[in-house]
């Protein structure tokens, strides 16, 4: 069997990693989205920090998301880490971990964009997941 060219490689990561983008994109709008309706839907809309976290984070993940699906720039990812950690310890840092619905949300959703946001980054740097 012909083993592809170096270009050849180059080109299918390219592709790989645009693909990728996109789907990931794609899933931080509805993470970000989620985390942004989520002070309504379960409920914790007088939980001030916890709310007001919810739809600033939220709303930022889903705006960079969309911006990303047009343009591409890798800094957006690297916001949206930032953001996806931020949600993650946010219910520790501002003090509203107990309130179990709220920190769920923040949690899974910050960890679904900070996951993508890294991946997207990995992809865009065209790294393969294996070298055989």
């Amino acid at each position: 069997m012909m083993q592809p060219t170096d270009e050849e490689k180059r080109t299918m990561l390219k592709s790989l990693s645009s693909n990728n983008r996109t789907a990931f994109d794609i899933v931080n709008i509805v993470a970000g989205l989620g985390l942004l309706i989520s002070p309504w839907l379960l409920g914790f809309t007088a939980e001030t920090y916890a709310a007001w976290n919810g739809w600033i984070v939220g709303a930022a993940v889903a705006l960079i998301a969309v911006a990303a699906l047009y343009a591409f720039y890798e800094v957006e990812e690297w916001v949206n880490l930032v953001l996806g950690i931020w949600a993650v310890v946010a219910p520790w840092v501002l003090g509203f971990s107990a309130v179990t619905a709220a920190m769920w949300a923040h949690v899974i959703a910050g960890l679904v964009v900070a996951v993508l946001a890294a991946g997207s980054i990995w992809f865009s740097h065209n790294s393969p997941l294996s070298t055989a």
